[in-house]
């Protein structure tokens, strides 16, 4: 078997809106596909945690020097996470030709004026503790240009999952859920269709002790759909609102679910679980539906969500005439293509492309694929 060629090797970091740990993967992008030598999700450990989490509660609210301690905290796991991930590849750090870390998310305002995002996780620290040239703060950049500043996703699912003769759809399924569509002769367009996992895991946490998330989706298996609470739900006016548009969890917030929530929340918990998993499907399939996408086009999704029954079946029911399958068909874990795309991106900081996410994010002008940190 050939040596890797020199320069091929990268790592893609991020920690999405879930808060439920660090994903990183180590991608070998000498071949015509990525291969992923190594992938893995790093838990928190507990005070980082529970800091993020109280982030998560009142995002607005965050005090600076919370803001600072969080950055520096996060950077080390960072770190962590992607030696964890070299050595689980078998490489050495001076084999790794840059990181792509996203960081993590805080706070995210594209509507306000200024508008302005914030993702946390020192890069200068992460590039310190692993020897390694990092490229990170993806998304300020595209605010700058006059873009949402999200999603970026669509940029890897462009290079990807691409077909000559055949419009494809991905849906990335993570706290908050984004469509992609490709379809041939056209640019390609993307946007947040509202949540996904957020609300799931939020109301979670406040009935079970493990801080942790519905896994595939049992306990709102366990519930029922309340049709009138969801008929509310699908009236709130980001699901109207058209593209280019992007959102977070300082929305799609603890406070916005408990300005909503019905007279019986407490008595059926598992009932507003199961409503909320059919709200995540039924936000992006109204989405999809506006895209308009020919009977039998495929649906691939990816992101946490995949995992999710409750949540994939509601979106299977309600396009029915759609082929909807993971990205694992396709050639790439659902789990890891998230992270996947920081990696392509570092790449392409490094080889001088530009992000174009004019279709997408609305910006007036493609822009560098995020900023270089050196040791």
């Amino acid at each position: 078997m050939p040596a890797t060629p020199p320069g091929e090797r990268y790592v893609g970091l991020i920690s999405g809106t879930s808060m439920d740990g660090i994903d990183a993967v180590a991608v070998d992008f000498s071949g015509a596909w990525p291969r992923l030598d190594a992938a893995l999700t790093r838990p928190f450990e507990p005070a980082l945690l529970a800091a993020l989490l109280d982030v998560r509660r009142a995002p607005d609210a965050c005090p600076v020097a919370d803001c600072g301690w969080l950055d520096a905290r996060l950077g080390d796991a960072l770190a962590e996470a992607a030696l964890q991930a070299i050595d689980l590849a078998g490489w050495r750090p001076h084999q790794v030709r840059a990181i792509g870390s996203h960081g993590q998310t805080i706070i995210h305002h594209p509507g306000q004026e200024p508008p302005f995002t914030l993702q946390i996780g020192d890069p200068w620290r992460l590039a310190s503790r692993t020897g390694i040239a990092t490229v990170a703060d993806f998304r300020r950049a595209d605010l700058a240009a006059g873009g949402q500043g999200a999603p970026l996703a669509p940029l890897l699912h462009d290079a990807l999952f691409r077909h000559s003769s055949e419009t494809r759809l991905v849906a990335n399924l993570g706290g908050i859920a984004n469509l992609t569509v490709l379809t041939p002769g056209q640019p390609t367009r993307g946007f947040d269709t509202g949540p996904a996992n957020c609300l799931l895991d939020g109301w979670y946490r406040r009935h079970h002790a493990d801080a942790g998330f519905d896994c595939a989706g049992r306990w709102a298996a366990t519930g029922r759909v309340d049709s009138g609470w969801l008929d509310a739900l699908l009236r709130d006016p980001y699901l109207a609102a058209p593209a280019p548009k992007s959102t977070g969890i300082e929305y799609y917030s603890p406070q916005w679910l408990d300005q909503r929530l019905p007279s019986w929340a407490d008595e059926r918990p598992a009932d507003i679980q199961a409503t909320l998993a059919e709200f995540s499907a039924a936000a992006l399939a109204g989405a999809i539906a506006s895209a308009q996408p020919a009977d039998d086009s495929p649906l691939l999704l990816c992101g946490g969500g995949v995992n999710n029954a409750p949540l994939v079946e509601g979106i299977r029911r309600r396009l029915p005439r759609l082929r909807v399958a993971s990205t694992t068909e396709y050639g790439l874990d659902p789990d890891h293509v998230e992270a996947t795309l920081f990696a392509w991106l570092a790449r392409c900081h490094l080889e001088g492309r530009r992000m174009d996410t004019r279709s997408v994010t609305g910006a007036q002008r493609p822009i560098p694929a995020g900023s270089l940190f050196m040791r």
